[in-house]
């Protein structure tokens, strides 16, 4: 059996420190401007390292606390409403890599958790406007793919 990557990491303890030297980061670097404002928008810093270390942990293969608290863990869901660039997602793994890089976290794991980070940022570029309104070429016909709502030109 594999252990959880949660584990391999050195479980909860590294995680929120994990987290919060993201957010340190995020706060700190011109690179994580952006992502400090689209958090101000919502519910602020505070509640986005907490909501992200509930996510992350379940995510990892840990306890799902953002599971048992908002009853789901789909990661479209919870910024469809949240305009990101492809820049912003860039900026968003540049800002964990290096908080992984000063954790000090590597290996196969890491990378694989890299890796993963990688593909959830890109599958969350959208085309919505700085407040999160879709463009107004956009039309109201839809498709399903993937069980995820798409939006047709």
């Amino acid at each position: 059996m594999v252990e959880p990557l949660i584990d391999q990491i050195g479980g909860e303890r590294v995680l929120r420190a994990l987290v919060e030297r993201f957010y340190d980061i995020i706060e700190q670097h011109p690179r994580g401007a952006r992502i400090v404002q689209l958090h101000k928008r919502g519910h602020g810093m505070a509640h986005a390292r907490a909501e992200q270390f509930n996510f992350l942990s379940g995510f990892m293969g840990g306890r799902r606390y953002y599971d048992e608290k908002h009853g789901h863990m789909d990661v479209k869901l919870m910024h469809a409403h949240v305009p990101v660039s492809a820049e912003d997602a860039e900026n968003w793994l540049l800002c964990m890599d290096q908080a992984l890089g000063d954790l000090g976290l590597e290996g196969p794991a890491v990378e694989r958790l890299r890796m993963t980070l990688r593909r959830v940022a890109m599958m969350l570029i959208n085309d919505l406007g700085d407040w999160g309104e879709a463009p107004a070429a956009v039309t109201s016909s839809t498709s399903v793919c993937s069980g995820t709502s798409i939006r047709r030109v």
